[in-house]
């Protein structure tokens, strides 16, 4: 039977959360990377930076396996009605603070605080609202959707910047946020709900017991240490993107989410089609790890797309072109922008649904839970690292170092899946 990438879309309840998953995401990233841009012309230093951008991770170690816990005995579909309106009343508010630095970085906090919450009763919501058939296609297609949603988020950023002005914009994603929680209200009831007696009673039972599963079942360990490793690399890279735009792309930074991001999200979402339909048959193994090589090899020319500009073969095929078209760095960014997009997709999805073909619903929740909390803490370092070498020795250089570091692991990871 042919596969097919939209097979889910037939299931009623996936779609309204696949929409309502559009609407949540869009406004997410726009928000992040808002700040981001924010924080940058305040102060315009790549440490600062990374501070805000630690603010969107460093509440996933203190909350992210909490959130897990009682998510997993709360009505799911609550849940992320609940944090969508929260945290639409959070950006409104951040209107009356829009030049206070301190201020950003605590609503930023409270913001990734509700994510925490949203996260596992979001993903963990996919298995229950599709048939066992078309679960590699709801993953996909939650993958475009995030990932589009990228792709929107950045395209719009500029626009939306330019012609809303910052209090514009903050309004424009709460109403978005607000449209997402419309939508995934419409979703039926599927979790299972639990008092609040057995909630206390066995918080700490439920949290060594999803430790004890994660530690003893391979396929979740691993699957939990790609997707954190996925979404650590995408925080480092936005921590010094502003920086890599200026010092080596000699672009303005308003200008990079169109250039790279935009490229990038378009990848994932070509990657999540191409994995259906073209390499289903692939075992999920060797597609992360062609995923990850792609990554390593992607990242570690980054920082050299002007010498490659500067071959003779790119010369040569200049010649043939009309010189709208003759070949830079910005164009080999593009490209290396695209292959990641692809890398990540191939990352992502194959890890979801490992993950969940591995979880029931009673644990599900935790899991994806304890993974913001791995994100949380295995960010914590390299953005804090990441922001200062940047600083120090340049972002070049930083670069090319997790660029070498991808390659390792996906030569490790080649030796795993063969064990």
């Amino acid at each position: 039977m042919k596969n097919n990438t939209f097979a889910a879309l037939s299931e009623r309840p996936f779609l309204f959360l696949w929409i309502g998953e559009i609407f949540t995401q869009i406004p997410t990233h726009l928000f992040n990377f808002f700040l981001i841009l924010l924080v940058y012309k305040i102060t315009h230093s790549n440490t600062a930076v990374s501070g805000v951008v630690l603010s969107f991770t460093v509440p996933a170690i203190f909350f992210g396996s909490i959130a897990g816990v009682y998510v997993d005995k709360w009505d799911k579909k609550k849940v992320l009605v609940l944090t969508n309106i929260l945290r639409a009343v959070l950006m409104i508010f951040l209107i009356f603070f829009i030049n206070n630095l301190f201020m950003i970085y605590i609503v930023s906090l409270l913001v990734t605080v509700l994510v925490q919450f949203f996260i596992p009763a979001e993903t963990p919501m996919v298995p229950l609202l599709v048939t066992p058939k078309n679960l590699l296609s709801a993953n996909a297609l939650f993958s475009m959707a995030i990932f589009a949603s990228i792709l929107v988020a950045y395209v719009m950023s500029g626009p939306v910047l330019i012609f809303l002005n910052p209090v514009g914009t903050l309004i424009f994603l709460s109403v978005m946020l607000l449209v997402g929680a419309l939508f995934i209200n419409n979703i039926p009831t599927v979790s299972k709900v639990s008092d609040s007696i057995s909630q206390k009673t066995n918080f700490l039972k439920d949290i060594k017991n999803t430790l004890t599963l994660m530690s003893k079942t391979k396929e979740i360990s691993r699957s939990l240490f790609l997707l954190a490793s996925s979404q650590v690399l995408i925080l480092i890279i936005a921590a010094i993107a502003p920086g890599y735009a200026q010092q080596i792309l000699k672009i303005n930074i308003e200008d990079f989410p169109l250039l790279f991001a935009s490229p990038a999200a378009l990848g994932m979402v070509v990657g999540a089609v191409l994995l259906i339909n073209r390499f289903h048959s692939h075992g999920k193994g060797k597609l992360i790890t062609a995923g990850i090589f792609l990554s390593g090899f992607g990242v570690l020319i980054l920082p050299y797309g002007s010498r490659v500009a500067s071959r003779g073969f790119v010369h040569v095929i200049n010649n043939y072109l009309p010189h709208i078209l003759k070949i830079n760095i910005i164009h080999i960014m593009v490209f290396l922008a695209f292959i990641l997009g692809i890398a990540n997709s191939f990352i992502f999805v194959s890890a979801n649904t490992i993950l969940q073909e591995n979880t029931t619903e009673e644990i599900r929740g935790k899991v994806y839970g304890f993974l913001n909390s791995i994100i949380g803490v295995l960010s914590l370092l390299p953005l804090i690292v990441a922001g200062s070498l940047s600083d120090l020795i340049g972002v070049g250089a930083v670069i090319t170092g997790i660029g070498i570091s991808l390659l390792v692991l996906g030569i490790v990871w080649a030796f795993i899946i063969n064990d």
